[in-house]
């Protein structure tokens, strides 16, 4: 029988988060920690965990998912998300979403109940409506915040996401991320976050990823997977985080960051902006780790 393994979970807010509104993505990553960690202290699973986690901060307005992601050119909200869980690497994701408030919770409906990895639009929409999860107003979804900025015609941002990876217990590692996407991006664009590799991946017996920031860029270097290649190659998360957000600057030709969970439960993170806000928890710290 394969030793209890020590629960971890990290949690991040964005690798375009504002450096003028710190305190308020600090308050929003550790509640966020902690609604996963709650999980994992009672002996839950990685992938409760890590849907619980991501639930809090696509309920937070201030990040971009869920409720306070951005808008598209139409003024409207399309949010992507993925799930993993790596011990049969099994997963779901959505893409170009509205008038659903949790994508997260979708998507791991599309990983357990159907055969698909993938759903998208008014496809992903009409599988909702079947599993009986609750319809919301597409308007609920946009914050005076981000009506403003779409009025004002502000420059695109394109590096709001939110995620979660986690270990527990069994030795279980589960990653899931989700996003409003880049603002003012075309109607039906999808990003890395609902790519299965790209924005998020997640193998138990190596470690889980979730990214963020420039979804183009990611998709072309396949972030989160060559992160784990890195992490296979020098069994080091911080310099496996390093390298891989290098790749991404150098080779895919953007801007972003991600966070790292290996089977031992050691946490890695890094990013190529000036801010990403991360939070983390494992028994050995006592209370969530804010380290930014």
């Amino acid at each position: 029988m394969q030793p209890a393994r020590v629960p971890s979970i990290v949690v991040h807010g964005g690798a375009g988060a504002d450096p003028a509104d710190a305190d308020e993505f600090r308050a929003g990553v550790r509640g966020a920690v902690l609604a996963g960690w709650t999980v994992l202290g009672a002996g839950g699973s990685a992938l409760d965990a890590v849907e619980a986690a991501v639930l809090a901060l696509e309920d937070h307005p201030r990040f971009n998912a869920g409720r306070g992601s951005v808008l598209t050119s139409a003024g409207t909200v399309e949010m992507d998300a993925s799930i993993m869980e790596g011990d049969r690497l099994s997963c779901g994701a959505v893409a170009a979403v509205s008038r659903i408030a949790n994508p997260i919770t979708l998507a791991r409906r599309v990983m357990q109940e159907t055969p698909h990895v993938l759903l998208a639009g008014e496809g992903a929409l009409a599988f909702a409506r079947a599993q009986g999860l609750p319809e919301c107003d597409p308007q609920s979804l946009v914050t005076e915040r981000q009506r403003a900025r779409h009025q004002a015609r502000l420059v695109p941002t394109a590096k709001g996401t939110v995620g979660a990876v986690a270990l527990d217990r069994s030795g279980t590692i589960a990653a899931a991320t989700s996003t409003g996407g880049t603002s003012g991006k075309l109607p039906g664009r999808v990003g890395d976050s609902a790519l299965i590799g790209c924005g998020t991946y997640a193998d138990s017996t190596l470690g889980g990823v979730s990214c963020t920031g420039d979804g183009e860029a990611i998709i072309r270097v396949v972030l989160a997977r060559e992160a784990l290649h890195y992490l296979k190659d020098a069994d080091d998360p911080d310099y496996a985080a390093r390298v891989a957000v290098d790749l991404l600057v150098e080779e895919g030709l953007g801007q972003g960051g991600l966070i790292l969970l290996d089977w031992r439960g050691r946490i890695g993170w890094a990013h190529s902006t000036r801010l990403m806000p991360v939070a983390l928890m494992s028994p050995t710290l006592g209370e969530p780790r804010v380290p930014f």
